[in-house]
């Protein structure tokens, strides 16, 4: 048995200031995927993998019946059967690995699922997000439902609210040297520890107002002029969030890589963000021209995600 491929994710705008109400943009990401599989259940990793699957059925079965029922047996069956999920999709990457593990987990064993190929009104969107969101927070405490709702659509998603979200039309990409990277830290990240980070912050009013008037404006600037293909406008609103995080958000940033975002902002050669809730994993960076970009990085490993 190997199930359909479910894709990674990268959020691109949005991380953070969606806790709060800002606008957000995830695009799927193919270059990593996932499926669940029960050949070759006899590697180290496959047994991990479906330890987890047997923690994550328990969690399952006693999810609220009104919102979302599984087919426990045939799941508990196939854990049984050494069923586990194949994926290449880094984990503590801030690309979605949990999330597209609760998609390929919904697709197959949901009973009365609402599917892809359906008319998908916005409320059948907020539900499969509220589903997916009591799903993933066996693996995170507490989501958003996001990362899964991307990898199970396979479709970019704009955030305008927590109660209004709807799939996205993005510009088709061009052949310009303009890019969006991913830029490796080399560190495994752990979504957890920053969000309680940030949930502390928010108790101070200084961090909230930063949030509201700085850190959620140049996002919400930031999604429209992706969407309207704004590359001018986008480059100097992504200058701006960048120089936002830097000075407000800086345990999630590793700390040998405060000085080459500083290095980027001052340059122009690229701008750093974060990919995620941060702590490590891939950072995004954005560049007008990939070639001073990857000349100034030149330590590092990029991935070109998307070009302008």
């Amino acid at each position: 048995m190997k199930g359909p491929l479910f894709y990674s994710k990268i959020l691109l705008f949005g991380e953070y200031g969606i806790i709060k109400d800002s606008k957000g943009l995830a695009i799927p990401y193919n270059f990593y995927n996932g499926a669940l599989k029960t050949e070759d259940a006899e590697t180290a990793e496959a047994k991990k993998s479906n330890e987890n699957l047997a923690r994550f059925a328990t969690y399952l079965k006693d999810l609220d019946a009104s919102l979302v029922t599984f087919d426990m047996d045939t799941l508990n069956a196939d854990v049984a059967a050494g069923m586990h999920f194949d994926s290449s999709i880094p984990q503590g990457y801030g690309v979605g690995s949990s999330g597209a593990l609760v998609a390929a987990i919904y697709d197959k064993y949901a009973l009365d699922k609402i599917t892809v190929l359906e008319n998908l009104t916005r409320e059948k969107l907020l539900r499969l997000k509220a589903i997916f969101g009591a799903m993933e927070s066996f693996f995170h405490g507490k989501s958003s439902g996001l990362d899964p709702l991307n990898s199970y659509l396979s479709l970019p998603i704009l955030i305008n609210s927590q109660d209004n979200i709807e799939p996205a039309g993005i510009p088709s990409q061009k052949e310009g040297k303009g890019a969006v990277f991913l830029l490796d830290s080399g560190i495994v990240g752990e979504t957890a520890p920053m969000v309680n980070i940030f949930m502390e912050s928010m108790k101070q009013e200084g961090f909230r107002a930063m949030l509201k008037d700085q850190f959620v404006k140049h996002t919400d600037a930031c999604v429209e002029d992706f969407l309207k293909g704004d590359v001018k406008s986008l480059f100097g609103n992504v200058k701006q969030l960048s120089k936002v995080v830097l000075n407000n958000f800086k345990p999630m940033i590793p700390a040998q890589f405060h000085k080459l975002w500083k290095q980027g902002i001052e340059s122009n050669d690229y701008y750093l963000k974060l990919c995620g809730s941060g702590g490590g994993g891939y950072m995004l960076g954005f560049t007008e021209d990939i070639d001073k970009a990857q000349a100034a990085l030149k330590d590092y490993k990029l991935e070109v995600v998307y070009n302008f």
